[in-house]
């Protein structure tokens, strides 16, 4: 094995017929490893190392699940999508993927594990962003976003109250506890906070789920950090959706930037998809602009939620029978 190169493999998910895995190939790549300590200088030298890495560009990678072997190659940026059809029958749950990246010469350069989640066919799915919907960040504003990036750690980090609880009951709802909801989380953060999301998320007990987040950054991109346009946004919802036509979708977001725009105009499209759309209400400038977009979710007869509070949304919730 090749010390310096790593394989990194996010969350998948999918079904037999449609499987999905993400992750990146890198050179190199700073040590990681966090310390989860209240210094500020030890959490920002912890933020910096995850944007010093080094892509390896268009190396090939195999993918290993159960009995099938998948090729791809990397992209400029060490990025690979494994998109395929199950060779047999997979049951709802949590599946390991291997990926091996390999040299010209047919050698294992180096592997990654990762997993791919099949939900099962009659649940409710769910697909949340997560900066100022699930995390208190600020992100409306570069130097209050970059401050809470900087200065706190995954454990110190700040989620709404009864956001995890509202979520928790939502992924146990109309189905057994060893078979949840699936939940997508959407972010416009970058894969190189993806451990460190994922620790967060751990540590405030909310869902297990598959991130889907934005392009790599280098550390001389930190400050654009969470920037990115409506429509990338916007097309990795659309995938989801398409990944699992025959479920019922329920939309969290916030109006700190354009959720509400890129939930109404997938409503408009698929209303038919669609149960309902829950928006924090995170800028209250913004609030009869939201209201206008919600009514139009409202007019295609999907439950619409403008919130300040979990609470507000946890009652809505039961009221419209999501939480029984």
């Amino acid at each position: 094995m090749n010390k310096s190169v790593s394989v990194k493999v996010y969350h998948g998910y999918g079904h037999a017929h449609n499987l999905v895995v993400y992750g990146h190939v890198f050179k190199r790549k700073a040590k990681t490893r966090q310390v989860y300590s209240n210094n500020i200088v030890v959490n920002i030298v912890h933020l910096l190392k995850l944007f010093i890495l080094k892509p390896y560009a268009f190396v090939d990678v195999r993918l290993q699940f159960f009995d099938q072997t998948i090729y791809n190659k990397t992209e400029r940026d060490g990025f690979f999508k494994f998109e395929w059809k199950a060779g047999r029958e997979i049951p709802a749950g949590w599946h390991y993927v291997k990926v091996e990246a390999v040299d010209a010469a047919g050698k294992v350069l180096n592997t990654g594990e990762g997993k791919v989640y099949v939900p099962h066919l009659t649940q409710y799915a769910f697909i949340s962003d997560v900066d100022d919907t699930v995390m208190v960040s600020h992100s409306a504003t570069i130097g209050r976003r970059l401050r809470e990036l900087f200065i706190k750690n995954p454990h110190t980090r700040k989620t709404f109250s009864e956001a995890a609880s509202h979520y928790q009951q939502l992924a146990l709802s109309h189905t057994e506890p060893e078979q949840p909801n699936p939940f997508f989380y959407v972010s416009s953060s970058e894969w190189n906070l993806y451990d460190y999301l994922i620790e967060t998320f751990r540590f405030n007990k909310l869902p297990d789920g598959a991130f889907l987040l934005n392009t790599l950054k280098k550390w001389k991109d930190l400050i654009k950090t969470g920037k990115t346009g409506h429509e990338g946004k916007l097309l990795r919802v659309m995938r989801i959706l398409d990944a699992f036509p025959n479920q019922k979708f329920v939309f969290f977001g916030d109006n700190s930037q354009q959720d509400p725009e890129i939930y109404s105009t997938i409503v408009e499209k698929y209303p038919q998809n669609i149960e309902a759309v829950y928006i924090r209400n995170i800028r209250p400038e913004k609030e009869a602009e939201t209201r206008r977009l919600l009514k139009k979710v409202a007019d295609k007869n999907v439950s619409a939620c403008l919130f300040n509070e979990s609470k507000e949304a946890i009652e809505h919730s039961r009221l419209i029978g999501l939480i029984q």
